[in-house]
């Protein structure tokens, strides 16, 4: 049977038999993948542990006739242990998986590959505040996905802004005309800092005060789970404590 390899993240795995797991795999060449891989349960297995959510290793695989066998994996990035020690990088990481996992049913591409790589390797080291990471790696994976919200002129008629009405039914922000009837209005400090977490300037973002933080992770979070046409279970449990899970 054909054999091939790739670049993959481990989004989730499920237990088959009595010492095999079904891996879901997200990978740079080959978009979605779900593979067997046989005896990761027993404590003699060799790559076990390299099959972890949150880890990124080179996989060999071949070709099954409903699903692919894992043969080899080889840890790239070992970013399973960092995220799982703070529970905030923990609900974070959760939640980027799971909207990888959704967006690649239809079509993946090798950025949203390395968008996700990006996001759980700034998890593990605490390069930022997890939420945030978060919030930008939204945003970021929306747009590739062909669902940008449009930030700086209306999402409907195309007048040129500044605008204040943000409505994530309706694409983003919204001029006096288009936006329905008590949509509420968005300071432009925090529309600002919308467009930072799209463009990663992380200066910015960083030097944020909470209050703008939380409002800004509001509309990420409405604009997100609207256009997935299903809630991100994983978004109930993380925090937006401030500064809390960045060293």
């Amino acid at each position: 049977m054909p054999t091939y390899r790739d670049e993959a993240v481990i989004l989730r795995t499920h237990k088959l038999g009595e010492a095999d797991r079904i891996v879901i795999m997200l990978s740079r060449r080959h978009g979605k993948l779900r593979a067997v891989a046989k005896g990761v349960r027993r404590t003699s297995s060799k790559f076990g542990s390299r099959l972890e959510p949150f880890m990124v290793a080179d996989v060999q695989l071949y070709q099954g006739r409903s699903l692919d066998i894992v043969q080899q994996a080889e840890s790239l990035g070992s970013y399973g242990s960092e995220i799982a020690a703070h529970y905030e990088r923990y609900t974070a990481a959760n939640a980027m998986v799971e909207t990888a996992d959704r967006l690649s049913d239809s079509e993946a591409t090798s950025d949203q590959y390395l968008l996700l790589v990006g996001g759980l390797r700034a998890l593990s080291r605490g390069d930022h505040v997890p939420r945030s990471i978060l919030d930008s790696y939204l945003l970021r994976v929306m747009a590739l996905s062909g669902w940008a919200p449009s930030l700086e002129d209306c999402a409907r008629c195309a007048a040129p802004g500044p605008h204040t009405t943000f409505v994530a039914q309706l694409g983003g922000l919204i001029c006096g005309d288009c936006a329905p009837a008590g949509s509420p209005r968005v300071a432009e400090k925090t529309l600002s800092l919308l467009r930072s977490l799209m463009r990663g300037e992380w200066d910015v973002i960083d030097a944020a005060p909470h209050a703008d933080t939380a409002a800004a992770s509001g509309l990420v979070a409405a604009y997100a789970q609207w256009h997935l046409e299903r809630g991100i279970r994983s978004l109930a449990h993380v925090s937006d404590t401030p500064r809390e899970g960045a060293r």
